[in-house]
């Protein structure tokens, strides 16, 4: 490697955009570019994105990023991250693909998931993936595209159909190569924690044919050089995580009780359960937390679905704001939420519920409820939710005694500050916040050599964090609680 390879580029498709980010050794960023996806909502409850969207628009950031690192010969590896469970159905010999992707927020194949549990299906789930039967995951998502997609139920019988999450997208069509790492693969419902490649009897459960599943991979290595076209030149890819996994690499969440938060479009808390293959008993979710040479550590997780598209749509659909930042102004302005308890199950709630059919209240509301009242019931939501993921953390012998937070929603002092007074514990802030992207960068680094450990490289690109102390009183999270509680149970 030349001596003059001082820059990884970081790949992150999220949900409502994707962008390009250089970082340094020092984990600093050095640039970024970044793009808008199209969201499509073709009927309640369903979400789209167009991959061949989510390809061009990445390649493009990714562009734009070599251009700023003065060429491809700066830029020792690139990592990627990805937003989890969201299916791309593609054609392997043309490379393009057969139906819009499926994001992971929709909830089409609700009624599929409700007929395996009457069907007694998922404790077999459960024991082996970790997960429960859920429209969150990919496994239905898949048998849904083969069941109505025409275009891919043909790749399928012609041997050409390739199925994959983001991940395994970008990396076919900057490479060339089929794979995914196995931390996007444990979120699919055909992956076993303890299994190396896929387990056919999920496949069979679920309908998914093996041989159109990428490889399983570790999540640092060699994953090929990208075409050189794209860049002039290639890159070598060397970091694959699912997005929540790398935001728990890039907190430093690496051994067990450590514990992240992450608040984009939705809030995902993992806590690390290092070797030990979690069962919970609460309805959390286990997942694989890193994968190296084969080995494997794991996480625990509570996945709520709404939180950063709670506050887009008061700001878009609503026209409570005209920007996300005037949030925090808002909720500060009124002593209290007035009464007003926000329940943001727009997409159904997730952990430790898992109730998709829910739908969003607001309740409380008086003639004298404001604009600035809902809008403070809404961050105050982020808190009770995180709240009710603390309690089943706990049942599950998994206790927090602090918290480290991340994600766009975070930047949000007012948020930070009520998720200590909530949660009765200090919390911690990264001075980079976008620790998603900054995961992707740490096993970039590994697989490059830069450092010799995980442990080692999430130390030294971590940064500075602040601090927040709980303020309030045991009463006052009391009552504030029960309000939550009274509102949750009408939902």
């Amino acid at each position: 490697m030349s001596d003059e390879r001082e820059l990884l580029m970081v790949l992150d498709a999220g949900t409502t955009s994707t962008r390009a980010m250089l970082f340094g050794r020092d984990g600093r960023p050095r640039g970024v570019a970044q793009a808008e996806l199209t969201q499509h909502y073709p009927a309640p409850g369903r979400v789209e994105h167009d991959a061949a969207e989510i390809r061009d628009r990445t390649i493009r950031c990714a562009r734009e990023m070599v251009e700023k690192a003065g060429g491809v010969a700066r830029i020792a590896a690139i990592g990627i991250t990805n937003q989890r469970e969201t299916v791309v159905a593609w054609d392997r010999e043309t490379g393009e693909p057969l139906s819009r992707a499926i994001v992971w927020q929709d909830r089409r194949t609700a009624d599929t998931c409700a007929r395996l549990r009457r069907e007694g299906a998922e404790p077999l789930v459960q024991a082996k993936t970790g997960l429960l039967l859920d429209p969150y995951f990919s496994a239905t998502k898949m048998h849904w595209m083969l069941a109505n997609e025409s275009a891919v139920a043909e790749a399928a019988r012609a041997g050409r159909l390739a199925l994959g999450t983001v991940e395994a997208w970008l990396v076919f069509c900057l490479t060339g190569h089929f794979l995914t790492d196995a931390s996007n693969a444990s979120r699919t419902l055909l992956l076993a924690l303890g299994g190396a490649e896929w387990d056919g009897e999920l496949c069979a459960l679920f309908g998914v044919p093996q041989d159109a599943l990428p490889r399983v991979t570790d999540m640092l290595g060699e994953f090929g050089t990208t075409h050189h076209d794209l860049f002039g030149g290639g890159i070598a890819i060397r970091g694959l995580a699912g997005d929540q996994q790398a935001a728990t690499i890039g907190q430093g969440c690496l051994s067990p009780g450590e514990v992240k938060a992450t608040f984009g479009t939705g809030a995902f808390v993992l806590a690390s359960t290092g070797q030990t293959q979690p069962r919970s008993g609460h309805r959390l979710l286990g997942t694989v937390l890193t994968q190296e040479r084969g080995r494997r550590t794991f996480a625990l997780e509570g996945s709520v679905f709404v939180a950063g598209s709670l506050v887009k749509w008061l700001r878009d659909t609503m026209g409570l704001v005209a920007s996300a930042e005037e949030t925090a102004a808002l909720a500060a302005s009124v002593p209290d939420s007035g009464g007003v308890v926000l329940v943001p199950a727009l997409s159904g709630l997730g952990a430790p519920h898992w109730k998709p059919e829910a739908r969003a209240a607001i309740t409380g509301m008086s003639f004298s409820t404001t604009p600035a009242h809902v809008v403070r019931a809404a961050l105050e939501a982020m808190a009770y939710q995180t709240h009710d993921l603390m309690r089943a953390f706990a049942a599950d012998r998994a206790p927090w005694s602090s918290l480290r937070i991340d994600g766009g929603m975070a930047a949000n002092d007012w948020m930070a500050q009520d998720l200590a007074d909530v949660l009765g514990i200090p919390v911690e802030r990264p001075e980079f916040v976008e620790t998603t992207a900054l995961g992707a960068g740490v096993l970039a680094a590994v697989g490059s050599d830069w450092f010799d450990t995980l442990d080692d490289a999430a130390a030294s690109m971590r940064g500075d964090v602040h601090r927040f102390e709980p303020r309030i009183s045991d009463a006052v999270r009391g009552a504030r609680l029960s309000g939550w509680h009274e509102a949750l149970a009408k939902v």
